[in-house]
């Protein structure tokens, strides 16, 4: 396997485990668990926190000019996943705080 679809398997594997652990507390908000669900986003955190490591390193490579991994469908594919899982823990973030505000009146 070459470097550029390691890579972005890692990023997609990164993305999906983030974006599950999201619904994860999601679904956790709903029983009105949210110390789990706040945990579930910890942790969902950290895994978007590995993705942007990984594309750190590819971006100074890149601007160092010792970057060995190409743009192909397969990564761009990858940003892709990772930027979708962003969003979605960001809206997920949303309806916990909403459950929560509900839950508390």
């Amino acid at each position: 396997m070459d470097k550029t679809t390691e890579l972005a398997f890692k990023l997609i594997s990164l993305a999906g485990d983030a974006k599950s652990m999201a619904f994860e507390a999601l679904a956790a908000a709903r029983k009105k668990d949210f110390k789990a669900a706040e945990k579930m986003i910890q942790q969902c955190d950290e895994k978007i926190n590995d993705a942007h490591q990984v594309q750190y390193q590819i971006l100074t490579q890149e601007c160092s000019g010792t970057c060995d991994v190409t743009l192909n469908f397969m990564m761009v594919h990858a940003q892709d996943h990772v930027m979708t899982t962003v969003l979605a823990k960001d809206l997920v973030e949303e309806q916990i705080l909403l459950r929560k505000e509900i839950s508390e009146k």
